[in-house]
């Protein structure tokens, strides 16, 4: 029993013992592991921290360039977007003064056409100035070539005051006067009916022969000499005419019957452009003619120089005559007795008789300048 005893004892302190030799290990073997995944920790800690700071550096050296590139884009698209609002503040500002513009052209318009719609003499003046307008744009000037408001008596005691008389050379007048049909145009194309329309457009026709008609009364043929025997009735818009013949396509005819020629902007420049032509030519004959004259009076002028430098000449001649007979005199008088102080050892100081020349040469005389016996007399 006691053996039993004591090797149960012995059992149990072996065990104690390695249970606590077991508990030393597992604490020695937990520092150890704890010390080395502690060192294992730090150190691999300190490689990754390496590592990141040489792959932070190689990555940002690999994308500085897109950095720098990133930045100059975003500095373009910060110009891009300032210059955008500028320019869109600039068209801002020009789309609102081009409406303002259009605003203030479509009120004066309003006012220009009830202007021209409810005053007469408006209507008269507008006309008066499209007229003047497209003979000053075809190189006629006004007082020079044509005249406006020109008043004179008719036969009955009152007076005639065409709108333009233009001056034809020759001395001849062409007769205008513009005449305005507005309100039943306006009404005829500002119609929704056709009706409507064709009745507005009938009394524009109706107005268009009413001047005619009263053009034709005035006679203005009668009146201004070497004038053609018609008037140009200057209507200032092809559109006001061509509505007018469209209506009534014998208003030509009735026009011309009464000698009256309707004229718009297009064919009154086709008419003023070859008054202006006419009168250019007229220019330039006045100019050829003045030139012919100056050069047959420079002519006869020269003719007369001719003759006096022909006398000239004659004088020379008997001058140089004279002077060779001169010299011919003194020497054979003169020079003769002179030299025989010489002979007799007179005393002359050292002084010669120097010998005297012969003037040959005789002048020239004008073959080719003959002039005319009565420019002679005239010169003379």
């Amino acid at each position: 029993m006691w053996r039993v005893l004591q090797s149960v004892l012995s059992q149990t302190v072996n065990a104690l013992v390695a249970l606590q030799l077991t508990a030393q290990f597992r604490e020695v073997g937990q520092a150890m592991l704890g010390e080395a995944q502690k060192a294992f920790l730090e150190r691999a800690d300190q490689r990754f921290r390496q590592s990141e700071e040489s792959a932070g550096q190689s990555l940002k050296s690999l994308l500085q360039p897109v950095h720098e590139r990133l930045a100059r884009y975003e500095e373009a698209v910060g110009k891009v977007e300032a210059e955008r609002r500028d320019a869109f503040g600039l068209l801002h500002g020009q789309i609102a003064a081009m409406r303002e513009g259009t605003e203030r052209v479509s009120s004066e318009a309003a006012k220009l056409v009830n202007a021209l719609r409810n005053a007469p003499k408006a209507r008269g003046r507008w006309g008066e100035q499209q007229l003047r307008n497209v003979l000053e744009s075809c190189g006629l000037s006004e007082h020079a070539d044509f005249q406006t408001e020109v008043s004179v008596a008719d036969g009955d005691g009152g007076r005639l005051r065409p709108d333009v008389v233009v001056k034809v050379p020759g001395g001849q007048s062409l007769v205008i006067d513009a005449k305005v049909s507005l309100n039943a145009y306006q009404d005829a194309f500002g119609a929704v009916d056709e009706g409507e329309k064709a009745a507005h457009l009938a009394a524009h026709a109706a107005a268009m022969k009413a001047h005619v008609n009263t053009l034709g009364a005035k006679a203005y043929w009668n009146q201004f000499d070497d004038t053609p025997d018609y008037v140009v009735m200057f209507v200032p818009g092809e559109h006001f005419l061509a509505a007018a013949l469209d209506h009534d396509a014998d208003l030509w005819d009735y026009a011309f019957e009464r000698k009256v020629l309707l004229a718009t902007p297009t064919n009154l420049i086709a008419i003023a452009r070859t008054v202006a032509a006419v009168w250019r030519q007229e220019k330039l004959a006045g100019q050829a003619r003045e030139i012919a004259a100056l050069g047959k009076e420079l002519y006869a002028r020269m003719s007369v120089m001719g003759t006096h430098i022909a006398r000239v000449g004659r004088n020379l001649d008997q001058a140089t005559g004279a002077y060779n007979a001169f010299v011919g005199s003194f020497e054979s008088q003169v020079l003769t007795q002179a030299k025989r102080f010489e002979a007799l050892d007179v005393e002359t100081g050292g002084k010669e008789i120097p010998t005297l020349p012969v003037a040959e040469q005789a002048a020239r005389p004008l073959a080719k300048l003959a002039a005319a016996p009565s420019a002679v007399n005239d010169g003379e």
